[in-house]
């Protein structure tokens, strides 16, 4: 089983929120008092990483507040790819024996379903991935001897090629949302305002 502490957090902050229109940064807006890109990292970052790395682009986010180091993606407009090669060069900087790839707009993700992941590999050459029942998606696991593939990516597909043949775990669909539009962030208020009325 590959060990936690061998390896790198890379979360993906970088995109340009397009779907989202207007010039705002989806990552900036507020989602239970607290800017939606930070929730990840923190509920990630309190993991005992080796490293953790959040790939930004023009963001004033503060991921150095929750332990992370961050680096400037130069060329985002090449897609996520770019950032995932950031992430896979730092891997390798600090002997990483796997990374695992969290994206910053997916708001509710669990330390404890990123723990699983762990739990579901087995040696270097593992790739496992989250799945909502419907599709392999982020947080993925990749053992370095995906590092090679992953430096070869292009384009705004991620690891999603790797993705393939991944080793997956489940996850409620709830936990797994990605926030893309504004519709899809008062969705994820309206379902918290729900939770909190049948709790209350």
């Amino acid at each position: 089983m590959l060990r936690l502490e061998n390896s790198l957090l890379v979360l993906l902050a970088a995109g340009r929120s397009r779907r989202f229109g207007g010039n705002e940064s989806k990552l900036t807006q507020e989602w239970e008092d607290r800017p939606l890109g930070l929730h990840a990292a923190g509920a990630l970052g309190a993991l005992p990483f080796r490293g953790r790395l959040a790939v930004v682009g023009d963001l004033t986010l503060d991921y150095a507040a929750l332990g992370f180091d961050g680096v400037r993606n130069e060329h985002r407009d090449e897609g996520m790819a770019s950032s995932v090669r950031l992430g896979v060069c730092h891997a390798r900087e600090m002997d990483a024996e796997a990374l695992v790839i969290a994206l910053a707009d997916m708001p509710r993700v669990t330390a404890a379903h990123v723990r699983r992941l762990f739990d579901a590999s087995t040696d270097e050459q593992s790739v496992v991935a989250s799945s909502d029942r419907q599709a392999a998606k982020p947080p993925a696991l990749f053992g370095r001897g995906h590092f090679d593939a992953l430096l070869a990516l292009t384009g705004d597909s991620g690891g999603r090629e790797l993705l393939r043949n991944a080793t997956l775990v489940s996850a409620d669909a709830a936990e797994l949302v990605d926030i893309d539009t504004p519709a899809e962030l008062e969705a994820l208020r309206a379902a918290t305002r729900a939770a909190e009325r049948r709790s209350g």
